[in-house]
């Protein structure tokens, strides 16, 4: 197994070990909720209380300094400090460069000196990864094109070829949307019957990074559960199937859009009424998402055992899919543990914080500290984010093009509901800055906590 492990050589924590083996975010500094906290005392007092980030994806690793006042430096060289003359909040608008790391580098804040070790299990464990320590991103990369790849394998599936059976027939009418994990597609089923198949959406997913068996197995068996989601504001996933390192899955076709598309027509924001629909809609959901009882669920070593709950982990108005039932607008979740299972499997590539990669907009603190951090709660509070989104056309806290958002994710509080439409009864306005209150913890625990509360003032 790909692994990543920190040993610490000098300082107050030293001959301790951090083994991460799973994709992961690392927080280091002062402040007591980061993954790895130094003390705080006259011995760390050059030390930020959140001093840098480690971006892991084993066998991968990166850092990136938070813009502190005295640096982080990596193999003797400073990486990402502040000038002098750069007071905290203008820190908080810069952008900071990411650094891979490899097998054997060091890195220093103040007294203390990590080393990193790495084992990729496609090598011995001895061996270096051959990479130079250069910024991220500098190089652009070539991806393949989603719809290249489903025609592709379309055009198998009317070979009979066996893993492609349950798309043989169908073909793509149309483009419905486009994100960083691939795209998805109307499609139809022709045959020489009479008979009229539904349109179906069709989601293609292709990794990162070059992939194994192992991984793709992995992958299908964290997304085979989400199967288990029968609910009518949780948009149904009838097959998932993977050929050719391409992941492809047919679920219900929502013709309405999604949230963040009726936000745009709607000029920016949506009316109140609208949006408190949708969000009940939504919270009735994850509800079911957080207590479904799943019987079997397949570990990595292969045992089984069972579980209660599945966890979004990226919910956000892209993500809340629109349709028409007799009349009558309905929500439904989508791409439910997709996102994760895509990071655990180690298929959505190297960083999961560079500037290309995805935004914490919508994402509590607790995720930021911990990327793997999968509660219910993260999605209660994401719920109540994309609902501030809706009605006020804003983010919960303030970004800006020029800031770094983990880092404003991290130290901004949420700014109140009301400070951007005053005309938000004061009662509800309370109940959502509640709902957005993740620190030292969140809020509400659960999706029915929230909508009880939200029930009692609308």
């Amino acid at each position: 197994m790909n692994k990543v492990t920190l040993k610490v050589l000098h300082g107050s924590l030293s001959t301790k070990e951090f083994t991460f083996q799973e994709r992961t975010t690392c927080v280091i500094g002062r402040a007591l909720d980061c993954n790895i906290s130094l003390p705080d005392d006259q011995a760390h007092s050059t030390i930020s209380r959140y001093h840098c980030l480690l971006d892991i994806n084993p066998p991968d690793i990166c850092i990136r300094d938070f813009g502190s006042l005295n640096g982080t430096y990596v193999n003797g060289e400073k990486i990402g400090q502040r000038g002098t003359g750069t007071d905290l909040d203008k820190a908080k608008r810069l952008i900071y460069p990411e650094y891979d790391l490899k097998n054997g580098d060091q890195f220093k804040l103040g007294d203390s000196v990590f080393q990193v070790s790495v084992l990729n299990d496609s090598e011995e464990s001895s061996s270096l990864i051959s990479r130079e320590n250069i910024p991220l991103l500098t190089m652009p990369v070539s991806e393949p094109d989603p719809l290249d790849k489903i025609n592709l394998l379309l055009e198998k599936a009317s070979e009979n070829n066996g893993d492609l059976f349950f798309i043989k027939g169908y073909n793509i009418v149309k483009e419905l949307g486009k994100g960083s994990m691939g795209a998805v597609y109307l499609a139809q089923k022709t045959d020489n019957s009479t008979q009229k198949h539904p349109l179906i959406a069709m989601k293609v997913m292709l990794p990162k990074v070059e992939s194994d068996p192992r991984s793709h197995r992995q992958f299908i068996r964290e997304t085979k559960n989400t199967q288990l989601l029968n609910h009518k504001n949780i948009v149904k996933v009838y097959d998932i199937g993977c050929h050719d390192a391409t992941f492809f899955f047919t679920t219900d076709y929502c013709e309405a859009g999604n949230v963040s598309q009726l936000i745009s027509q709607q000029g920016g924001k949506l009316p109140l009424y609208l949006a408190l629909k949708i969000l009940m809609q939504v919270l009735d959901g994850l509800e079911f998402a957080h207590t479904v009882k799943i019987p079997v669920v397949v570990l990595a070593d292969g045992k089984k055992t069972s579980a209660v709950g599945l966890v979004h982990r990226d919910l956000k108005p892209g993500n809340i899919m629109l349709t028409n039932v007799d009349g009558i607008l309905q929500a439904k979740i989508a791409d439910f543990g997709l996102a994760k299972a895509f990071d655990v499997a180690g298929l959505s590539g190297r960083t999961a914080t560079g500037i290309s990669a995805g935004t914490p907009y919508y994402m509590p603190r607790q995720q930021v500290i911990n990327f793997k951090f999968a509660k219910p709660e993260v999605d209660v509070w994401a719920a109540a984010a994309t609902f501030y989104k809706m009605v006020t056309g804003c983010y919960p806290r303030k970004y800006t093009k020029a800031s770094d958002p983990w880092l404003i994710t991290l130290k901004t509080p949420v700014t109140p509901i009301r400070e951007h439409d005053a005309s938000i009864p004061q009662a509800l306005a309370k109940v959502i800055d509640q709902a957005l209150v993740d620190q030292p913890e969140i809020f509400y625990k659960s999706a029915s906590e929230f909508k009880d509360d939200l029930s009692k003032v609308v």
